[in-house]
């Protein structure tokens, strides 16, 4: 497995050669470059939060990335098991220069990552993300005098800070909460999700069973939240004992909801439901901000019709969490995220946050009085299907885009957009077609009415592909 290198960090499995795996020299490296850039940045290494997720790798990757620091100059705060919104919300918290989130996020058991962080507790920014790539290519390192190494401390408070802060958002209705006396089912995948959702849930008066709660980082099944991993709390949901099923990914950045009658509400509807909520609230006393929403190219266009039912104005941005957040600060977009649960909520910060969906979910759930299900009925309903183009190690990619661009471009019922690949949307459909940044492969994701139609859409722009070939 190599390792993968990107503008947001690195990833790998844990194991194997020098290079080839996710290793402690490999965390070295990327540790020092990180800090180097830091300093550049901030004319000193400075504090530097460190917070981590369940898996069995943490430990060691944590204890080699404190080191690092400390031996380039910077003060460490490490902030232990931590979510990756919570080491965000830390960064602004303690005054930090910067952070490292240590997880591979929906990735298995195996792998691990650096998530890098600015001074705003935000991932940085694409030039300054291929900045830190280029100090470590070059290796260019040196390291602080005896008398200059980094301090280090730990704090384990910032749990009940993030909670805290969620508790005290305008839009979250903790009385409307409290007096619907919502059971909830929760499954916390064996991370970090165990610890402060207890705690969160508590704070909010809700009633919850976890599932796979020990934070041993031994996945109790595949970590990513789709339907076909979460068999075991679908099942639990259709004995009819619970309100709600919540669903988190290891690192507790995405979200899915499964109804009360075992169904999935839609990892794509997580942010659609939310924004609703927050939308409809807009025009109310002591509300108002702009009608604006955002996600990113490849997330239901149900988002766009939710928002343009209130009289907003729906933007699209490339694919990844920072491209969001840009183009969110772009459009003084009220809310954002992405399709695979991810929601972003300026008022508590740029960043995907499970614990703000679920609470600003939970307000609409009990502002409206109805289940669910019954929510979910009243989004429009859209399919997408993902399927993929395998290539040749050689083949033009970039070239293959361009040709379709250009052949859809003379289509008079279709609207191309190239900011990230080709997106092609039709009236009642689209189909997005990205290429890989680590392997030969085109991603092909399609949306429509029905599955079948979208993956039809999906499978009629690849072959549009092979017949170029």
């Amino acid at each position: 497995m190599t390792l993968i290198k990107s503008i947001s960090g690195i990833r790998g499995t844990i194991g194997g050669r020098t290079g080839d795996t996710l290793n402690p020299l490999d965390i070295v490296k990327f540790t020092t470059a990180y800090a180097i850039f830091m300093a550049r940045k901030t004319g000193h290494c400075g504090k530097i939060v460190v917070g981590r997720d369940g898996r069995i790798s943490g430990e060691m990757v944590k204890n080699v990335v404190c080191g690092t620091l400390m031996g380039c100059g910077c003060d460490v705060i490490n902030i232990g098991f931590a979510t990756t919104p919570t080491t965000e919300l830390a960064v602004r918290l303690s005054g930090a220069d910067g952070g490292i989130i240590i997880t591979a996020s929906h990735n298995p058991r195996q792998w691990n990552a650096l998530k890098l962080l600015n001074g705003e507790g935000e991932f940085l920014t694409a030039a300054d993300g291929a900045e830190v790539l280029d100090i470590a290519a070059r290796e260019d390192f040196n390291y602080a005098e005896i008398d200059q190494l980094g301090q280090y401390t730990e704090d384990f408070s910032f749990d009940l800070r993030h909670i805290d802060s969620v508790l005290k958002l305008k839009l979250a209705d903790l009385e409307a909460i409290e007096k619907r006396k919502f059971r909830v089912c929760v499954d916390t995948i064996n991370s970090v999700g165990g610890i402060i959702l207890p705690k969160f849930f508590e704070a909010l008066g809700v009633s919850y069973e976890i599932l796979n709660g020990a934070c041993t980082g031994d996945f109790a099944h595949n970590p990513e939240p789709l339907e076909k991993n979460l068999h075991g709390i679908m099942d639990k949901m259709r004995m009819g004992d619970f309100d709600l099923g919540i669903v988190v990914d290891p690192d507790v950045d995405r979200l899915a909801f499964i109804c009360e009658d075992g169904t999935m509400f839609g990892e794509e509807y997580t942010l659609v439901s939310v924004a609703d909520y927050v939308l409809s609230h807009q025009n109310t006393p002591g509300h108002q901000s702009a009608l604006t929403t955002v996600s990113n190219l490849s997330s239901t266009r149900a988002l766009r019709d939710v928002t343009e039912k209130y009289g907003g104005q729906y933007f699209a941005s490339a694919v990844g969490e920072v491209n969001v957040t840009t183009k969110m600060k772009e459009v003084n977009a009220v809310i954002g995220g992405e399709g695979n649960g991810g929601v972003i909520y300026p008022e508590s910060h740029y960043g995907r946050d499970a614990l703000v969906g679920i609470v600003l979910f939970l307000s609409s759930l009990a502002q409206k009085g109805c289940t669910a299900s019954e929510l979910r009925k009243t989004f429009p309903d859209y399919q997408i299907a993902k399927n993929r183009i395998d290539l040749t190690p050689e083949t033009d990619v970039d070239a293959i885009l361009v040709k379709v661009k250009e052949m859809f471009a003379k289509d008079n019922s279709a609207k191309v957009n190239d900011i990230d690949g080709v997106k092609i949307d039709f009236p009642d459909r689209w189909v997005h077609l990205r290429k890989s940044n680590t392997e030969p492969i085109i991603r092909v994701y399609s949306e429509a009415p029905t599955i079948d139609m979208a993956d039809e859409l999906g499978k009629k722009l690849m072959q549009v592909v092979y017949d170029m070939q």
